[in-house]
């Protein structure tokens, strides 16, 4: 639950506090015009970001969504015990809580985020886990560097290019690597972003694969995220050259009484909310 969390009801929950004055709509947003709104965005954003949701997150927690999945007990990138010594990049990483969660099971991760304010936050945090900013369509490591590699909530649903992204990771990653990311679950974009009983209702097609901007007065993008169905990401994980071995969709537990968003224990207990792809590097 990182760098780019969350989809556009925090835009509109930040972007009113900040003053920001954006208008919302439903058009192409290219890959450029994607990543440059997204930095900025998170530039401006990240301090209240950090601020309203930074106690459930935690310092060195890794939660793979709102629901509260924490990987402690999903395990999704294997057994605790098994990731000492592994090399990890983390994609969209934020203030980095999910990598010093891996840092300490004994792994070296890396944390990497396209926002310097974001990363700047996992300074004030702590130093101890490596920070790099950089695009997720450009990674700068060379081929085969790290041997898993996660994102919870980052980048993926923000790039135009998903597939570019997935063929990234899988070049960075070495034979057998593991590929785990979450992403807003697809079917939530067929309705409106409220946590209450007005949330429950179809409000827009589904399969609509129109990307959601938020847009200046001079039309300047500075939120863009994109929608793929359930299986435009499968077959995205596939075209980038991965198997898909498990699809996670995080059940609301009885303990989270939280609303984050558009996540609320009522829709949680209704619909999903999260997706986890689960996929490896032969």
């Amino acid at each position: 639950m990182n760098q780019e969390d969350y989809a556009p009801e925090d835009a509109h929950e930040a972007d009113s506090a900040s003053g920001d004055d954006a208008e919302a709509t439903r058009r192409d947003a290219g890959e450029a015009e994607s990543s440059r709104a997204s930095r900025g965005w998170w530039d401006r954003n990240a301090d209240e970001y950090q601020s309203e949701h930074g106690a459930f997150l935690g310092d060195d927690r890794f939660v793979w969504g709102p629901e509260g999945l924490d990987e402690a007990e999903a395990a999704l990138l294997g057994p605790a015990a098994s990731l000492k010594n592994k090399d990890v990049l983390e994609i969209g990483a934020g203030a980095a809580q999910c990598s010093r969660w891996l840092a300490a099971q004994g792994a070296r991760p890396v944390a990497l985020d396209l926002s310097h304010r974001q990363l700047q936050h996992a300074l004030r945090i702590g130093d101890d886990v490596p920070l790099v900013e950089a695009d997720a369509g450009r990674l700068p490591f060379r081929d085969g560097s790290f041997d898993l590699a996660c994102s919870a909530y980052g980048a993926v649903p923000f790039v135009a290019d998903p597939v570019n992204v997935m063929r990234e990771v899988r070049r960075v990653l070495r034979p057998g690597g593991r590929w785990v990311f979450s992403v807003t679950h697809p079917i939530r974009w067929a309705f409106p972003d409220e946590p209450g009983p007005e949330g429950l209702s179809v409000a827009a097609s589904y399969f609509d694969r129109t990307p959601y901007v938020e847009q200046d007065e001079q039309g300047r993008a500075v939120y863009v995220e994109h929608h793929r169905t359930i299986g435009d990401r499968v077959r995205d994980v596939v075209a980038g050259g991965f198997r898909l071995v498990d699809l996670v969709e995080p059940e609301w537990p009885e303990w989270n009484s939280q609303e984050w968003g558009g996540w609320s224990p009522l829709r949680g207990n209704l619909i999903p909310g999260t997706a986890i792809f689960v996929c490896e590097r032969d």
